[in-house]
């Protein structure tokens, strides 16, 4: 099982919010589409967030009440796709121009997060730590 470290207060848009698109500079590994992944958030926060002005205000309303969480595993999703977006605007609102948008679904926000420290790219996780996620009840299946 692999993880992605999202900063905040993206990975709580994920796991409590609507946002079901990652924007990064490199595309998701394509042996990994189709597969659970845990959802990290990151021990630091965006510093230079950029929401969209497209984004409507609805769904960056609950940042400020979603949990804060810093350093856990927060949400496990399924990665169902990846492609470039070259300024066609695709995966509004969450989705920015000239970056990759991991797509993700079946999003459940773990009861309990599961504190670990993350790490750059699209990593792996001690054993003990996956374990601690599965043993949560998320009402789906892995």
């Amino acid at each position: 099982m692999r993880a992605l470290t999202i900063r905040q207060p993206w990975a709580s848009a994920i796991a409590h919010g609507t946002k079901r698109t990652e924007n990064r500079s490199w595309p998701a590994p394509t042996k990994h589409i189709g597969t659970r992944i845990l959802v990290h958030a990151a021990a630091a926060e965006d510093r230079t967030p950029r929401v969209s002005d497209d984004v409507p205000r609805q769904l960056t309303d609950g940042i400020g009440v979603w949990p804060d969480t810093r350093s856990a595993i927060i949400a496990v999703a399924t990665l169902t796709g990846c492609h470039f977006d070259k300024g066609v605007s695709c995966c509004a609102p969450w989705g920015m121009e000239n970056f990759f948008h991991w797509e993700l679904a079946d999003v459940a926000a773990l009861p309990e997060p599961v504190p670990t420290k993350g790490a750059l790219g699209f990593w792996t996780p001690p054993e003990d730590v996956v374990n601690a996620v599965c043993v949560q009840q998320t009402g789906v299946a892995w």
